[in-house]
């Protein structure tokens, strides 16, 4: 058993990876791993079924997926009840614990988001997907889990395997999803003169940084007022985030903030106190394509928060850069 065991932690920050992908979900992809452990040791305490297995890496993928693809179809029930907008749990890294010289974050999870730098703007156009298209698209687009093993897990064909992540492919690059494809120079310059724009209230400056077809999404999972439905569109946009961060000023004499790594792209951290006296605590992802803002995320449900760590005395507004 002990063997099993350094085997499987030796796997573990990919399965958390593509747990975390499937599912946007820290708590549920921390729980599909240990229930892969759980079969894997069940299934492979045999030293004799154990030496079937070639490669171990990939059945403990397909174990994973599998697993994954029973919690994404029971969430979509779940999901349709949410009170208003969804959003991934964000996976927030302070900057000076950005990745090491080999790339990854020190924490596993953050791991697991660092690894390709995808971002909270793909999260969400994941949550377009059939639970089989998602799982294809994240097995083979993102970790090159080839078609075979892909169709194993879904309990289909390899020739179904690849048409499901054909059409999520199709999804993911439509006209209307958001892309972040900026690197982390271009990142900072705009998000630093989105901030500028927010802090001075310049409405026609805010307007220059937004892509035409910028969207706007809110999740507070019913715990404090978040527009219901994407807001889209420069000027919506715009007005939206003067008016929110107006708001902020009037509830809280003070507005803390920092800039943070939010799965892998620059955005935001934010603590505030709301009118009727209960701290606010928000997190903000913002894709960057083509030097402008194509999506802006705010994670604002504390439920979803409960592991970011909070913010210091010596973070203020502005945040420092």
């Amino acid at each position: 058993m002990r063997d099993l065991a350094t085997e499987f932690e030796a796997e573990r920050g990919r399965l958390l990876a593509v747990a975390y992908r499937m599912l946007g979900s820290r708590g549920e992809a921390e729980d599909a791993v240990q229930e892969t452990w759980l079969r894997y040791a069940a299934a492979l305490a045999d030293p004799a079924a154990r030496a079937e297995i070639r490669h171990l890496g990939a059945w403990l993928t397909t174990a994973c997926a599998r697993i994954c693809l029973d919690v994404l179809r029971s969430a979509r029930v779940r999901r349709e009840t949410y009170p208003g907008q969804w959003l991934p749990e964000p996976v927030v890294t302070p900057l000076d614990q950005g990745p090491r010289t080999d790339g990854f974050a020190p924490d596993p999870a953050e791991r697991a988001v660092r690894t390709d730098q995808v971002g909270t703007a793909l999260m969400v156009v994941l949550e377009r997907l059939t639970p089989e298209q998602r799982v294809a698209f994240v097995l083979h687009d993102v970790f090159a889990v080839p078609f075979p093993r892909i169709a194993e897990a879904l309990g289909t064909t390899d020739a179904a395997a690849r048409q499901l992540a054909s059409r999520a492919r199709r999804a993911v690059q439509a006209p209307d999803a958001p892309r972040d494809t900026a690197d982390p120079a271009e990142q900072r310059r705009v998000v630093a003169a989105f901030v500028a724009a927010v802090e001075s209230g310049d409405l026609d400056a805010l307007v220059r940084v937004l892509a035409p077809g910028v969207v706007l999404i809110g999740d507070s999972g019913g715990h404090f007022p978040a527009a219901r439905r994407p807001v889209v569109g420069v000027d919506a946009v715009a007005r939206f985030v003067l008016g929110l961060f107006g708001r902020a000023g009037r509830y809280s004499a003070t507005v803390r903030a920092r800039p943070v790594l939010v799965d892998g792209a620059l955005g935001m951290q934010m603590e505030m106190v709301y009118s009727d006296g209960r701290p606010l605590r928000l997190v903000a992802a913002l894709a960057v394509d083509g030097g402008r803002v194509t999506g802006i995320f705010h994670q604002l449900n504390p439920e979803k928060l409960r592991d970011v760590p909070p913010l210091g005395a010596e973070d203020g507004w502005p945040p420092r850069w």
